[in-house]
């Protein structure tokens, strides 16, 4: 019995993994037209911090070379639970500083769920609202950008996060070719394919209609995942714009890296948890791939943890059993099914890289070390399940300024 939920298992794991890599294909194709539109739409820009004096300042000034028209937007740093000095900061550069102190509900969930309630408060109302982390900058057009995708008809857009840092350690490498391969061929993928765009964390604009009506609510460690979800369940699909960059900075170290992973997986379980069966009902009794999609991609936590603990389980049975024990794919399957499988992976990362236009040789060497970061999400992942009910907020340390000058000078 158990040996038959075991080979159910690999064959649902492969199914899922076939989907996926055939999904990126559709990645490949970039359409160049995109839809113009006259700067219409106002923006309220909220940025999230905690303690961020050593970045703060370089995105306030980023903020002001926005190729937009300066009456038309407006920046709200939400100091949450700061004992420095951002606000100071903040205030010097012109921009409003929104000091909240509630150290029972700490985390960029509540913090931005509070800045909202009082948002809604203020005499001058926005017509959407923008929501960046306070150690990114932005492109000069991100905010034409999203009005190009607001006046297009879309309510929730996901911009397309790009990495600050790539080249400060393998660490930072690794998100980089995470990130790139992502936005490409995912996100393009699902855009090619009219189907709903995950939200990132930043770079997302939301007309603040659909945020007055579905509230935010979003107060997990994933807060960007449950409210991409939340929208899809409500027919509201996010779009994903490639244009409009966002370059966030990742933590330099393996420690700090697994810190967040660890926050992020704690996080996915939580939604999952909340979100998939729901979803997947809606998704059959609808036929609607998009929600299917969505729900599939709320339960990769457990796809991820499933996959460690077989392969494990495989493993020790080889290792103290003289196993395998129980059928496998790789007998199963033909051996240059198995083999082509993974040079299609490999492969895929190095395509999104060339699609990307990255050029730096450290980035490709760093594909030596890039297994060592995927696998690492393994017991990250198994150690998640077990803490799963965590709700602390795990802050990422910034030791250095970076500015878009540097990140441009970097790519040119």
């Amino acid at each position: 019995m158990v040996e038959n939920w075991l080979v159910v298992m690999q064959l649902l794991l492969a199914t899922i993994g076939v989907y996926q890599f055939t999904l990126s294909l559709f990645g490949i194709y970039r359409k160049k037209k995109h839809t113009q539109h006259e700067p219409k739409k106002t923006f309220a820009v909220l940025v999230a911090a905690h303690n961020e004096a050593t970045v703060i300042d370089a995105l306030m000034e980023n903020l002001k070379t926005l190729d937009y028209p300066k009456d038309m937007y407006d920046v709200f740093v939400i100091c949450d639970n700061c004992t420095d000095n951002t606000a100071e900061i903040v205030r010097e550069h012109g921009w409003t500083a929104c000091e909240r102190h509630n150290p029972q509900q700490r985390g960029k969930g509540f913090a931005i769920e509070w800045m909202l309630k009082n948002l809604w408060e203020m005499e001058r109302q926005f017509d959407a609202v923008v929501m960046i982390d306070a150690d990114n900058l932005v492109s000069t057009d991100f905010l034409t950008e999203m009005n190009n995708d607001l006046c297009s008809g879309a309510r929730v857009i996901q911009g397309y996060i790009d990495t600050k840092n790539p080249h400060d350690s393998w660490i930072t490498a690794a998100y980089g070719v995470t990130y790139w391969y992502c936005n490409r061929l995912w996100q393009l993928s699902r855009t090619n394919l009219k189907m709903a765009n995950f939200l990132g964390g930043t770079g997302m604009c939301f007309e603040s209609k659909l945020l007055q009506e579905m509230g935010w609510g979003a107060t997990s460690l994933v807060e960007d995942l449950e409210f991409t979800v939340r929208c899809v369940k409500n027919g509201v699909n996010p779009v994903f714009n490639y244009k409009a960059r966002v370059f966030d900075e990742k933590p330099l170290t393996f420690k700090a890296s697994a810190r967040q992973r660890l926050r992020w997986m704690q996080g996915h379980f939580t939604v999952a948890r909340r979100y998939f069966f729901p979803l997947m009902w809606q998704s059959i009794k609808e036929r609607n791939l998009a929600k299917f999609d969505t729900a599939l991609y709320s339960m990769t936590v457990y796809t991820v943890l499933v996959t460690f603990l077989l392969t494990a389980y495989i493993w020790v049975d080889a290792a103290f059993f003289n196993g395998p024990n129980f059928p496998t794919l790789t007998e199963i399957l033909p051996p240059w099914l198995f083999v082509g499988s993974i040079v299609m992976t490999c492969a895929a990362f190095i395509l999104a890289l060339v699609l990307e236009g990255v050029r730096s040789p450290r980035i490709y060497a760093s594909l030596i070390t890039f297994p060592i970061f995927l696998l690492s999400w393994w017991p990250i992942t198994f150690y998640a399940f077990f803490t799963q009910n965590n709700k602390v907020w795990s802050h990422t340390e910034h030791t250095r300024v970076v500015r878009l000058e540097d990140v441009q000078g970097k790519q040119a």
